[in-house]
């Protein structure tokens, strides 16, 4: 069945099953690839991408369910300007970066809202993004400092 999203800015038609999960229509109907597969069931956060500027676990949205403008990692900024994408990159955040886009698109949803985190507001917000490298303290600091240039 084809289904009309509005994907970083630009209007498209899919024609899918109206089960497939959004995740899969951005990698492979779509193509893109900065949305990553984790566990498939929500639990890690590797899939996060914004629809109408909340995050959301995209390998658990059924892509007939979206009904608002979809933001992934490719089109929180083009040229990695975003300052949560500034901070990530001038602490070094990232050791294997597999779960670094749904760490950033998760991170970039909690300052679109709270422009002045506290660390648990932090821990509440990424809680279930999990990153197998451990680098949590880099990531609550990346998001203090992006927080700064908001």
């Amino acid at each position: 069945m084809p289904y009309t999203l509005t994907v970083n800015g630009t209007s498209t038609t899919v024609d899918t099953p109206e089960d497939m999960p959004l995740l899969w229509v951005l990698r492979d109907v779509l193509k893109m690839k900065g949305t990553k597969f984790g566990c498939g069931v929500g639990a890690c956060g590797a899939c996060t991408v914004h629809i109408d500027g909340r995050a959301v676990r995209s390998c658990m949205t059924r892509v007939a369910n979206v009904n608002a403008a979809v933001t992934t990692i490719e089109g929180l900024s083009e040229d990695g300007s975003h300052p949560v994408q500034q901070a990530w990159m001038e602490l070094d955040v990232p050791q294997c970066g597999y779960c670094q886009a749904g760490q950033i698109m998760t991170a970039a949803a909690l300052l679109a809202n709270n422009s002045s985190p506290s660390d648990a507001d932090i821990n509440t917000a990424m809680n279930g993004n999990v990153c197998r490298c451990g680098t949590y303290m880099r990531i609550r600091e990346a998001i203090h400092r992006a927080a700064a240039s908001v």
